[in-house]
């Protein structure tokens, strides 16, 4: 299964929410996040890349919209307090999915989220040497939380973690048969795609970057480069109260 960015799927020890007729599997396996971006820019290539997905793939359909809001999260050097609090917000069931992230990760990356009203919980991390952040292979952890933004926040917050940086965006969902397309207008980067494939083998992980950039290129996307990506978010996480909330962008080489 390839995805283009699709945030909202929660796979091996992570709840995974199928968007197709609202149904709701469940799925027990470890899973690993392998994800290349594409920074598109503007409105044109985005409309390029949409176009060229129903060419090749002809299946294609537009499965969701919506806004999103992202709030990035320094981690505490001491997980004691973080692990403590988070497991007494999460469902009992998740404290496995919690325990699996944080041995076999490295780099642990925090964020909450609200995608139109839903509140999640989100912790990512690499299980390569790229950041957890905006790396190519990782672990995922997700989980729906009861709480508003601002509540969830605080929860952090109150156990030592403090703000990074905070996101907006404008988010559309594309899937066909064995892939799943986000294309994203972030305020500051613009125009963005986040190919991205879900494997439930760590041994498969290489293949799955490797089929990724295939069908990257049948697409017609260009890889954004790591380093240059490093350096786009480092700017953002700089000035990011001058971007938030807006549609403001900014160029990086």
């Amino acid at each position: 299964m390839m995805k283009v960015c699709i945030r909202n799927y929660y796979l091996g020890f992570v709840i995974y929410e199928s968007r197709f007729n609202g149904i709701i599997l469940y799925a027990m396996n470890k899973s690993y996040e392998v994800e290349i971006k594409s920074l598109l820019g503007s409105k044109e290539n985005a409309d390029k890349l949409k176009s060229n997905l129903r060419e090749k793939f002809p299946e294609t359909k537009l499965i969701s919209t919506g806004k999103q809001l992202n709030h990035y999260f320094n981690v505490p050097a001491d997980l004691k307090l973080l692990i403590k609090n988070v497991e007494a917000i999460i469902p009992a069931d998740r404290k496995e999915s919690l325990d699996h992230i944080l041995k076999e990760g490295k780099k642990i990356s925090l964020r909450t989220r609200d995608a139109d009203g839903k509140v999640i919980l989100v912790l990512k991390a690499s299980v390569g040497d790229d950041s957890s952040s905006n790396g190519v292979k990782r672990i995922e952890f997700e989980a729906v939380i009861p709480k508003i933004l601002v509540e969830l926040d605080q929860v952090l917050l109150d156990s030592g973690a403090t703000y990074q940086a905070k996101w907006s965006r404008e988010r559309e969902e594309y899937a066909t048969a064995d892939m799943h397309v986000c294309i994203d207008r972030n305020a500051g980067y613009g125009y963005l795609a986040e190919f991205e494939k879900v494997v439930s083998d760590g041994g498969l992980v290489d293949k799955a970057h490797k089929d990724l950039l295939l069908l990257m290129k049948m697409l017609g996307a260009d890889e954004l480069p790591q380093d240059r990506l490093e350096r786009m978010f480092a700017h953002y996480n700089a000035h990011w109260s001058e971007y938030y909330g807006t549609e403001k962008t900014f160029t990086i080489a």
